[in-house]
């Protein structure tokens, strides 16, 4: 296959597509859910406190348990043009979100959500009581203590999470399939590509795209195993 082809620009434009919507995923995830999963991880002194707690992690967690299917069509529905937000997104002139590659950032991000969290929940956790103390004796600002002690003690789960969420992002197929669709450059993911190889029976390509996730999948799989490992002989 020439470096020039048709071939070989399908099959690079959607692993491209799928990259950059890994990244851009789990950046956001880096900003928004680590302070979240820091606050989950946070002492409750009320009952209310801890109540909105469960219920959030609740939330969180149910792309676990959920069809991806069911996930994205509810989705597809919050940022359609006839309902919920992509309603109000037509009203005020900003244009709805489905089938488009910010769309795919918004579901990736729903669905990825619980894969960054939970690691980074668990090593916030982590942080012996302690150091906790002599922060707070030490240290009055809320948002120094979070970035000055909290963030560096929970570094490995910090990279932990971004590479789970990365590789489950890179991954994904019936949300991106149910909010995206295929639109070649703008929605269709590697993942999406595959499957339409598959369906015109042109296994070779499929065989090719499979390979390079393959590919893909082995080396992070390989950091993920290396970074969890350290964190267990850390905490032995």
């Amino acid at each position: 296959m020439s470096l020039f082809s048709p071939q070989f620009y399908d099959i690079l434009l959607p692993l491209w597509l799928s990259i950059k919507l890994a990244s851009i995923t789990t950046v956001c995830l880096l900003v928004f859910a680590t302070p979240l999963a820091y606050w989950l991880a946070k002492p409750s002194y009320s009952n209310f406190s801890a109540r909105l707690k469960i219920m959030l992690m609740g939330v969180i967690a149910m792309p676990l348990v959920l069809p991806p299917t069911v996930l994205g069509f509810y989705l597809l529905l919050l940022l359609s043009p006839n309902f919920g937000f992509g309603k109000w997104l037509v009203a005020h002139n900003i244009g709805a979100l489905a089938f488009t590659f910010e769309g795919l950032v918004i579901g990736s991000i729903v669905y990825s959500l619980p894969f960054f969290v939970q690691p980074v929940y668990a090593q916030f956790l982590r942080i012996p009581t302690s150091i906790n103390d002599i922060a707070l004796l030490m240290e009055p600002s809320r948002l120094r203590r979070f970035t000055a002690v909290a963030l560096p003690q929970a570094r490995s789960g910090i990279i932990l999470g971004s590479l789970i969420s990365f590789a489950h992002t890179i991954g994904e197929f019936g949300v991106v399939l149910m909010i995206g669709g295929s639109i070649a450059g703008e929605t269709k993911v590697i993942s999406i590509a595959i499957y339409e190889q598959v369906e015109a029976l042109n296994y070779d390509m499929a065989h090719t795209m499979s390979l390079l996730l393959i590919a893909l999948g082995v080396v992070l799989v390989g950091l993920i195993a290396s970074f969890n490992n350290k964190i267990n002989q850390r905490h032995k």
